[in-house]
């Protein structure tokens, strides 16, 4: 009972760390390999000191855990590397909003490989909710090649997170979720590294300000992954995504305050949509939790 009772901050402070993320990488003027690279290596390092003394979980780690935690790595690695090129490309508002399809996409993931199933009144908020998000971009979806190869980079990128999720699902069980984040963010930053290396980006050359773009985005929206992670003890990966939903209204407020994107009527009235979706999805999360947990 506190375990569920305490769910709710880390949420909220999930949702608000990463609705920083696109803006943080909209300020950036490095390729959106590299600044993938960077946030994964710089986010292994600075987790370096928590997990010094796990140094027998690590040894428990069987071979078969490895590998669940390697290609879970892949996936966030891809992930990134996939959405910050969409935001190269399109707006905001314009790229978050394909992030409402991953409740979606996680829940038919969840299904086919977990055989999870959730009520009919949760996938009619769910749909209220993607509704909103679907809202909010609505006023400033590009219509150039460019906005269009944006949206889907940033679809692609839902497709890669979900699989994350999923394949974490069943990896954080096996270990604790300060491990499991750090060899995720490890594995991620290799693979970023050697996609770099392949295609001859620049990994130095940068100004001061770049690098502590690259810092910020290794704390800030991290800081979210991080909290997700910890919450797959609790929840599932669908229960995950739909909470993620909040992002795309915390990412085009920020984009409004911080870089001067404007936002329509019919963007706010999906703000409000998405987060009373949240807010009622999760409620009926709970709801059902603790009906199972009294049967």
């Amino acid at each position: 009972m506190e375990k569920r009772r305490s769910i709710g901050l880390p949420l909220v402070i999930s949702i608000i760390a990463i609705s920083f993320s696109a803006i943080i990488v909209k300020w950036s003027g490095a390729p959106a390999s590299v600044l993938s690279m960077y946030r994964m290596v710089f986010a292994a390092v600075l987790m370096l000191p928590f997990v010094a003394k796990k140094r027998a979980e690590f040894l428990g780690i069987r071979v078969r855990e490895w590998a669940l935690l390697g290609v879970s790595g892949f996936f966030l690695g891809l992930h990134f590397v996939l959405w910050f090129g969409s935001l190269k490309l399109t707006t905001v508002s314009s790229s978050t909003v394909i992030l409402a399809l991953q409740p979606m996409i996680s829940l038919l993931g969840g299904y086919l490989i977990y055989r999870e199933k959730s009520s009919g009144r949760a996938l009619l908020i769910m749909c209220a909710a993607v509704i909103g998000a679907a809202m909010i971009g609505w006023g400033d979806l590009g219509h150039s090649r460019a906005a269009i190869l944006g949206d889907a980079l940033s679809f692609f990128s839902v497709i890669a997170v979900v699989c994350y999720l999923l394949i974490g699902q069943q990896a954080v069980k096996k270990v604790s979720h300060w491990v499991y984040s750090f060899c995720v963010f490890a594995f991620a930053g290799f693979f970023l590294v050697i996609y770099n290396v392949c295609v001859s980006a620049p990994f130095s050359g940068y100004a001061a300000r770049e690098w502590g773009i690259f810092l910020l985005l290794a704390v800030i929206p991290t800081m979210s992954h991080v909290i997700n992670n910890w919450l797959l003890n609790f929840v599932n990966a669908t229960s995950i995504s739909m909470s993620i939903l909040g992002e795309p209204v915390g990412a085009t407020i920020f984009a409004v305050l911080l870089l001067g994107e404007r936002v329509t009527a019919i963007q706010m009235a999906g703000g409000v949509l998405v987060l009373c979706g949240v807010f009622f999805f999760l409620l009926l999360q709970r709801q059902e939790s603790a009906v199972k947990h009294t049967a």
